[in-house]
């Protein structure tokens, strides 16, 4: 988790906001044990604002309630990873059943004890296209319209592996990630110019998809001699 991917590009973003001042707490979820969610609704009903299960989701909900900014970064492969998508279901208790029709859907409002006034999604992708991002971040702005609270534009980086790579386009755009979290911060706000340099391709979409072919069969072979 913490030399993965995802970890790698969100470093830089975290160290922009704590240079702006920010105070960051990483939470990561696959070392949480939460429970799914079971949509009994009791957290709206007869315990308002707490949920009856009693597991990591305890915590991270009091610890929530206490945060001004959310960030939401996840890798993606095929869709939502299992672990965050359980987290996003358990988030009913920071939200109250006071409901009004906005835009043709219905929203809800957070309790009053809950401070979080944005949330940012930041999305880490294997395959080539940025394409490959959209599923999770429409389910971070639905959130974020649910909850009615500010959506920030995410930042999203495709075919992250590749960031790895020591060349100076790469560098310039770990640099440019960290102005985007100092800016975040500063500003409350992120530039799309930035945005978009930090989404750029690193290579052809067809070398990409070669070299990756070419690395399985390789490993294929060597596995089945």
């Amino acid at each position: 988790m913490e030399k993965g991917n995802t970890s790698f590009v969100l470093a830089p973003f975290i160290k922009g906001m704590e240079e702006a001042g920010a105070s960051v707490e990483l939470i990561f979820a696959k070392k949480l044990k939460i429970h799914p969610c079971i949509g009994c609704f009791k957290c709206w009903r007869e315990t308002i604002g707490e949920c009856f299960q009693q597991d990591d989701m305890e915590e991270l909900l009091t610890k929530l309630r206490e945060t001004n900014i959310l960030v939401i970064a996840t890798p993606t492969y095929a869709a939502l990873p299992g672990e965050l998508q359980n987290i996003l279901n358990r988030l009913v208790p920071l939200v109250e059943p006071i409901l009004e029709f906005r835009d043709g859907r219905t929203r809800a409002k957070p309790h009053d004890d809950v401070k979080i006034t944005k949330i940012i999604g930041f999305f880490v992708g294997a395959w080539w296209e940025l394409a490959n991002l959209d599923v999770v971040a429409k389910i971070v702005e639905e959130l974020t319209e649910l909850f009615s609270l500010e959506l920030t534009d995410a930042v999203r980086r495709p075919h992250a592996s590749l960031l790895r790579r020591e060349t100076d386009l790469n560098k310039s755009i770990l640099q440019r990630i960290e102005k985007v979290g100092y800016e975040f911060i500063t500003e409350g706000k992120i530039d799309k110019s930035d945005l978009e340099f930090i989404r750029q391709p690193l290579v052809k979409q067809e070398d990409y998809l070669e070299q990756g072919n070419q690395n399985y069969l390789k490993r294929k072979t060597e596995q089945n001699k």
